[in-house]
């Protein structure tokens, strides 16, 4: 175990002495006391965003990952959170723009490629009744469904089908009628089962399905087998039994055999070091998968699993990289209200909140900067994003991950 990479975590764990200001066994909520410390934290960040504007709105990324499409999807939640129009109008501003300036057509995923600022901007407008408007941004997401199927595109969710699926379920549970043919999301789904059925038999895998990206068998949220199970799961309405039962169901079985001894994850297949705790690689990617996968198939295995995540991550979890959602504290902070959700254990939603305490001195506590410092995956934006959430703690959703609500 790679103790360099976190900071002891001193925070007392949760008792009803300690969490008393913190959060309400009674109803099950933050306690206003910390709430209104939540959102004066939120306000004090959205500050520092906006007076940092300029360095995020010259530069020419405009992915939801690491790019201005990320940083207006904060935007629109905190302006929707609060009531206030100003940001929900520059956040459709910002996106109309990703949405003309995204040259590639071969970035085909939600977080990486020109997919999902045109499904950002599609609910966005519909959520204004500008319905038509919103119909032509869905045919352009649907239209690059072509490079989907191209050999030379992978299946992980960061730069590949799995980050298609995701768009196209962000758009149906957002928009009602949903717009997206079962037709096609089956077609996706089918491809992405099959090409792990292919890998696996090929390479001679254990598990059903297996997937490599760049030449690495990884089992995380961001370029692994997680990730597909999870959007593969969120999906499953259109999934057919026998993918499930004998692909789906196998494939987490396998997963859950990947453990170092302290019940981390591996990142990959071929991994030796228990190095990582960070939503893309290690137990927090997993906390998620496995609470869905316990709500899927009831198997009490998975939530073991889940709670023990939790625990690791509440021990090692406050990184040294940072505070991003992707490799920080603050994504880490979603697993506790995964957990939360699934069990609806107070002391989960104090452990979110004690994370959340952590981030609120932004910027002290880590050994380098991040390439991105404003984006959503990567900086900013994805903290204010995650402390929004809190605030809403059984609605939270991991941006971007978590399609459904309850899912």
């Amino acid at each position: 175990m790679d103790t360099t990479k976190y900071y002891k975590n001193q925070f007392d764990d949760y008792s009803t002495s300690v969490g008393h200001n913190i959060v309400r066994n009674d109803t099950n909520m933050i306690h206003d006391e910390f709430k209104s410390l939540l959102s004066s934290e939120i306000n004090k960040l959205i500050e520092i965003l906006m007076k940092n504007e300029r360095k995020w709105i010259n530069n020419d990324d405009y992915s939801v990952y690491t790019g201005q499409a990320g940083i207006a999807y904060t935007l629109f939640n905190y302006g929707k959170y609060y009531n206030d129009s100003v940001y929900i109008n520059m956040a459709t501003t910002i996106l109309r723009k990703c949405t003309t300036e995204f040259k590639s057509k071969s970035k085909i995923t939600f977080l990486t490629g020109a997919v999902g600022p045109l499904a950002l901007t599609a609910v966005l407008l519909q959520s204004q009744q500008k319905k038509e408007e919103a119909e032509q941004f869905i045919l352009k997401l649907k239209s690059l469904s072509a490079h989907v199927f191209d050999k030379s595109i992978p299946d992980e969710l960061l730069y590949g089908r799995t980050g298609y699926l995701a768009a196209l379920l962000y758009i149906n549970a957002n928009i009602v009628p949903a717009p997206i043919e079962a037709d096609l999301i089956k077609k996706v789904v089918s491809h992405i089962i099959n090409s792990g059925i292919s890998y696996a038999s090929s390479n001679n895998s254990e598990s059903a399905l297996m997937y490599s990206w760049h030449d690495k068998e990884y089992i995380g949220a961001a370029h692994g087998l997680a990730g597909i199970l999870y959007l593969l799961l969120q999906a499953r309405q259109y999934l057919t039994q026998i993918q499930i039962d004998n692909y789906i169901k196998p494939s987490l079985d396998y997963l859950k055999k990947l453990r170092y001894s302290s019940g981390n994850f591996l990142s990959s297949v071929e991994s030796s070091s228990d190095r990582l705790v960070q939503w893309c690689h290690g137990a927090p990617g997993m906390s998620a998968l496995f609470c869905l996968a316990y709500k899927v198939f009831e198997d009490s295995t998975y939530l073991e699993i889940a709670i023990q995540c939790g625990d690791i991550i509440w021990e090692r979890g406050l990184l040294k990289k940072g505070y991003s959602i992707c490799h920080g504290v603050a994504g880490n902070g979603y697993a506790f209200l995964h957990l939360f959700q699934q069990t609806k254990d107070i002391k989960y939603l104090y452990r979110a909140c004690k994370f959340a305490e952590w981030c609120f001195n932004y910027g002290l506590r880590q050994n380098r900067s991040p390439d991105r410092p404003f984006s959503l995956f990567e900086g900013l934006a994805g903290v204010i994003y995650f402390m929004l959430d809190l605030q809403q703690p059984h609605l939270a959703k991991f941006p971007t991950y978590d399609i459904l609500i309850n899912v």
